[in-house]
């Protein structure tokens, strides 16, 4: 087999697992990948479909991707992911420029589907109930060799009032523990230095399959892995957080004590109509445990500003929360009117330019928040994962505080050091996200 193809992974690293599990099918059944979409016979394109900015970046690459099929560049477009899922009944009849498009829970169709597509068939779909698509797999490792992701669920049992991930991803599945354990002794075996825990509700591990949440059990295992040097843990929901897995990610120097908190908000009438678990009160608690615990601890949150009925109390309610407690990472979001989730069809939605004046304000006390942060950490020796050269030719890494795109890095200079490897770097300035450093070896 001659067939070449191109695929393109949008939206979250959950999503990504699922492409390197359809490249490695496909890699498996004589496709080769290209990095160029006009070398390419079929090109694949996993969207995202969470929001309105996923769904327009979606639709933005499969229009240029089908023009280059209306060239002849390339012969087919396949579309998989949560667009598709979510818009099944009409996605083929509204993007007749597709050629095959297979839902969340038709991952493992996606050889089916290319093969129709490379002989010509046109209209093909492949859609069943998420929750029938196999969770292991074989991958091909779409990330540097050096980190790779480790999804340990999938679905979502959380219903919150904003989103339509569990509608879209189906119920919460874990994986079972010694699949995951042998996965991770593959990916280290393979050159992975740093494990990304991941999954919808990382906290509720273990509770559909044994009966009670036992991450800090994978975790101690995980541990045990040679090679593996960094295991990062994201969406940590605070209301599951208990002493068990404190203590493990205490007493293990491999887990590093980055916690990622998805709050969304801290005003409890906020939190309650958003249908979340715990309150604010709960939330602070956990953070102020996990600080005299850890005192080295990271946070990162993301949080949501413009939910439906969020007054200027409210919204200074969160705005205060983050002065005070000075979380080092974090996100911020206008909420998006989704159709299908059930906050939606409320009628008190808030203008787009107040949505939009709060995301400022609180991403302007963050700027500032992280100025601070740099600031203190000047002299400070880092042990820093070196991620190679970035677009104007600077070195750079990150190190325990930064997960991949979503946080700060390290800028240094030092010729002996290569992608991949950790070193000690000394911070000699900073700002915000960014900080400056030199590599410093010991004599």
């Amino acid at each position: 087999m001659n067939e070449k193809i191109f695929l393109i992974s949008l939206g979250c690293a959950k999503n990504l697992v699922n492409s390197e599990q359809m490249l490695a099918m496909l890699e498996e059944s004589g496709y080769k990948r290209v990095d160029d979409p006009a070398d390419c016979d079929v090109a694949i394109v996993n969207t995202c479909g969470f929001i309105d900015d996923a769904k327009r970046e979606a639709i933005d690459v499969i229009f240029k991707l089908a023009q280059l099929k209306s060239s002849g560049a390339i012969k087919g477009l396949v579309v998989t992911g949560c667009l598709t899922e979510r818009y099944k009944d009409e996605f083929l009849k509204e993007l007749p420029e597709v050629d095959a498009a297979l839902g969340t829970g038709s991952y493992d169709e996606i050889v089916k589907a290319v093969d129709a597509v490379c002989r010509g068939e046109t209209g093909g779909e492949w859609f069943r109930k998420a929750e029938l698509c196999p969770l292991d797999g074989k991958r091909s490792l779409m990330t540097p060799s050096y980190y790779a992701y480790l999804r340990i669920a999938e679905g979502c049992d959380n219903r919150c009032a904003y989103c339509v991930i569990p509608y879209i991803r189906g119920r919460y599945r874990s994986r079972d523990m010694d699949s995951l354990v042998k996965e991770a002794e593959n990916l280290a075996a393979g050159g992975v230095k740093e494990l990304l825990i991941i999954a919808q509700d990382i906290t509720r591990y273990g509770m559909d399959i044994y009966g009670e949440r036992v991450l800090y059990k994978l975790l101690e295992r995980l541990c045990e892995i040679d090679g593996i040097e960094w295991i990062r843990l994201h969406y940590l929901y605070p209301d599951e957080i208990d002493d068990r897995l404190l203590e493990t990610i205490k007493n293990n120097d491999k887990i590093l004590k980055y916690f990622d908190l998805p709050l969304q908000h801290i005003n409890d009438k906020v939190l309650r109509e958003m249908n979340r678990r715990g309150n604010g009160a709960l939330i602070k608690e956990r953070i102020n445990k996990i600080r005299c615990m850890m005192p080295e601890s990271v946070f990162r949150t993301s949080m949501i500003v413009g939910f439906p009925g969020e007054t200027e109390e409210e919204f200074q309610e969160l705005y205060d929360f983050l002065s005070e407690y000075k979380l080092e990472r974090a996100g911020f979001f206008c909420y998006s009117q989704e159709e299908g989730a059930p906050a939606a069809a409320r009628a008190d939605q808030i203008p787009e330019d107040v949505k939009e004046a709060r995301r400022i304000k609180l991403f302007e006390l963050q700027e500032r928040i992280m100025d601070e942060m740099a600031s203190d950490l000047t002299g400070r020796k880092l042990k820093v994962l070196c991620c190679g050269y970035d677009e104007s030719g600077r070195q750079y890494g990150r190190s325990y505080m930064d997960s991949v795109d979503v946080d700060g890095v390290v800028f240094f200079e030092d010729e002996a050091v290569n992608e991949g490897e950790f070193v000690t770097v000394e911070i000699l300035e900073g700002a915000a996200s960014e900080l400056y450093g030199r590599v410093v070896r010991e004599d």
